[in-house]
């Protein structure tokens, strides 16, 4: 396969490496913006080829790390209702509410089903009249256009017992919440190549420009991530700070036009908050006012519930590229996968995961 022969090539890796390495003369801090790229970059050493003084942090590129305790205790109190049919993507299952997770409540009774797209949802909608079916809708630009897909089918074909409990969150709002912290150390982004795909990276170019900071659309693979790395760090020695596209093979500035336009039909952007970094002005996606009966929040009345975060993760920090997992006194420890204080451990995509899983053993 092309990706395997090509994109994880070590001696272009390498090569690339020593290339970025000729252009690398001061410290620079770059994030990456996106979860896989995360998990890339710890399971292949990436990190550890770039020359000294050029420091990756990791940013809130997990979606299922940053949707907020209290939608976690949302989701539960739905899900175990009688009359409900609670669907989800995997990676929900086991993230920590206050009390209890999705599995736990599944574990009492709950009717829980692991789907792999909301349209999955609405045919078990379909197929379960008597029955309330929810989809617990989660994630980045990536995610929501099938989200929105769904959302219009249900309300076009007058499916009555469909609804779903929105978290989706917007990137470029996060990063501008990043870059306007007193406590930021972040001087370039690697943009994450999915949200690209859908979303283009039209909207990146005022941050670049307001903030003075160099951001590459990157994609996932080692010599994609060393290549982004790279271009940023050109820029960031030539004083430039521009929207770079790293990630030509799947990315166009305008991103994928038709849908954005559902997107745009269904939802409307909305102050959201983010486990362990709090709220986000303009950071969210609900449901238009046309759509606002599908919306299981309020059609089960958990809108209101809040929750507070356990004292003892920090996550946020680590999501805020403030802190790496090993920096905290719990990783490993108090902190497993099994029995996970934060999303960041259980998530396929989550920091603290990745380096529990690739680099427990050097720490």
């Amino acid at each position: 396969m092309r990706f395997i022969d090509e994109y994880r090539d070590p001696d272009l890796v390498q090569r690339q490496a020593r290339a970025l390495a000729s252009v690398a003369t001061k410290p620079w801090t770059i994030m990456e913006v996106c979860g896989g790229q995360t998990h890339a970059i710890v399971r292949f050493g990436i990190d550890e080829l770039l020359p000294p003084g050029i420091t990756l942090v990791h940013g809130p590129g997990c979606p299922v790390c940053v949707t907020p305790l209290e939608m976690i205790d949302k989701a539960a109190a739905i899900a175990a209702r009688d009359d409900v049919i609670f669907c989800s993507f995997g990676d929900m299952v086991r993230v920590p509410g206050s009390d209890e997770n999705l599995l736990t409540v599944k574990a009492k009774g709950a009717d829980l089903r692991i789907v792999y797209s909301p349209l999955d949802a609405l045919e078990i909608a379909q197929e379960n009249p008597a029955k309330q079916v929810v989809f617990f809708a989660v994630g980045f630009e990536t995610t929501a256009p099938a989200t929105a897909l769904a959302v219009a089918r249900a309300k076009a074909e007058g499916i009555p017992n469909f609804s779903l409990l929105i978290s989706h969150v917007l990137v470029p709002p996060a990063m501008e919440a990043i870059l306007s912290s007193p406590s930021n150390r972040v001087q370039g982004f690697l943009a994450a190549g999915h949200v690209c795909t859908v979303m283009g990276y039209e909207e990146y170019e005022p941050l670049a420009r307001r903030y003075g900071v160099p951001i590459v659309v990157t994609g996932f693979e080692p010599l994609d991530i060393i290549q982004g790395v790279t271009m940023c760090v050109a820029q960031l020695e030539e004083g430039r700070a521009e929207v770079e596209n790293q990630y030509t093979r799947s990315v166009k500035r305008e991103g994928n036009e038709p849908a954005r336009e559902l997107m745009a039909k269904v939802f409307r952007v909305t102050p959201r908050k983010w486990r362990g970094v709090g709220e986000i002005t303009a950071s969210g996606l609900e449901l238009a006012e046309d759509y606002a009966e599908i919306d299981a929040g309020k059609r089960f009345e958990v809108e209101e519930r809040t929750a507070e975060e356990p004292a003892e993760c920090v996550s946020g920090e680590i999501l805020q590229g403030l802190k790496k997992p090993a920096d905290c006194p719990a990783f490993a420890t108090s902190c497993t996968p099994e029995h996970p204080l934060g999303a960041t451990m259980v998530s396929s995509e989550g920091a603290c995961a990745a380096y529990y899983r690739y680099r427990r053993i050097q720490q």
